[in-house]
């Protein structure tokens, strides 16, 4: 049943909002895409598995991203009854794993950082252009999420409420 959308009324005449529900696994799977997303930007943005960006602590903070991406996945992934976590970790964590990385890339184009002043001014680098799609899309949705997780992720599905004017009822 959680697998499956459904929509809980009919838009009547006059009518324009929707009471739809959401599957929890398709939310929490779309999560999860976007922080490997964000984990596989930053492995190619390095050259590889194996490579290390210069600076080294650039290159650990890649690695940290990459790690936190697969964690992240990991985390929204796991079904709730086997859940070590609660319900809002997953959410928190895509937070501030599109936000970080997005801050970061803002500062290294604009004012710079330590060891890297040949990035400033280069908004060109495609590879960065769409980190920041992802890592926007990661935010905006864990952003969205974390005030439906206490109210209806024990439901089963997230739920978007909106009133339907149904005259017949």
């Amino acid at each position: 049943m959680t697998q499956q959308a459904m929509a809980d009324g009919a838009v009547t005449s006059g009518a324009d909002a929707r009471r739809v529900t959401v599957p929890d696994f398709a939310v929490r799977m779309a999560g999860a895409m976007l922080a490997l997303a964000v984990a596989t930007v930053h492995v190619a943005d390095q050259g590889g598995v194996t490579a290390l960006t210069s600076p080294d602590w650039i290159g650990w903070s890649y690695r940290l991203i990459e790690v936190g991406g697969v964690l992240t996945a990991l985390i929204l992934l796991v079904p709730r009854p086997v859940q070590l976590a609660p319900a809002w970790a997953g959410w928190a964590a895509g937070v501030f794993l599109g936000a970080g990385p997005f801050v970061a890339y803002i500062l290294s184009r604009t004012v710079g950082v330590p060891g890297d002043p040949g990035d400033v001014g280069n908004w060109g680098y495609w590879v960065g252009t769409v980190s920041l799609f992802v890592e926007a899309a990661l935010v905006v949705l864990s952003v969205s999420m974390l005030p439906a997780v206490p109210h209806f992720a024990a439901r089963g599905g997230f739920r978007l409420i909106g009133r339907v004017r149904n005259p017949a009822a």
